[in-house]
């Protein structure tokens, strides 16, 4: 399994736990910036039959709706934007109170996409077509 990481992202998040509905959030991540676990496949990885990032230089994620699902827990509906491709991703979102800092919350969503509705190549070199997409950070209480 190859690990990715974006060092490289602009964010921006309006959460309120008494107004979920209100909510959102947009992420620009920059593609340069992609780090592996496995660097070997960094030239392939961003390569025209995947990332391509030398036309595709950012993956965005803006959402729609925010659905509370009680405890903390919500769906994030919104749209990814890969390889100029777009289309809706559900993001399943935690939000705890952060231990550090009590004007914080910590945020944690997960999703599951198919590279190949994003364009990118099905079978190369033994990489699945499903990729898990996993984001953390954290955000300001309102």
């Amino acid at each position: 399994m190859v690990k990715a990481k974006f060092n490289q992202v602009q964010s921006t998040m309006q959460f309120d736990a008494n107004a979920p509905q209100n909510a959102s959030t947009h992420l620009v991540m920059d593609v340069e910036s992609l780090s592996f676990s496995k660097p070997v496949f960094k030239n392939m990885i961003l390569g025209e039959d995947l990332f391509y990032v030398a036309k595709y230089k950012t993956v965005i994620f803006k959402s729609i709706q925010f659905k509370d699902l009680g405890n903390g827990k919500y769906k994030v509906l919104g749209h990814l934007t890969l390889r100029g491709v777009t289309k809706p991703v559900i993001f399943e979102t935690t939000f705890k109170p952060s231990m550090s800092d009590a004007n914080l919350l910590d945020v944690q969503a997960s999703a599951v996409i198919n590279r190949s509705d994003f364009g990118m190549k099905k079978g190369i070199a033994g990489i699945g077509d499903k990729v898990n997409l996993h984001l953390s950070g954290q955000c300001e209480v309102n």
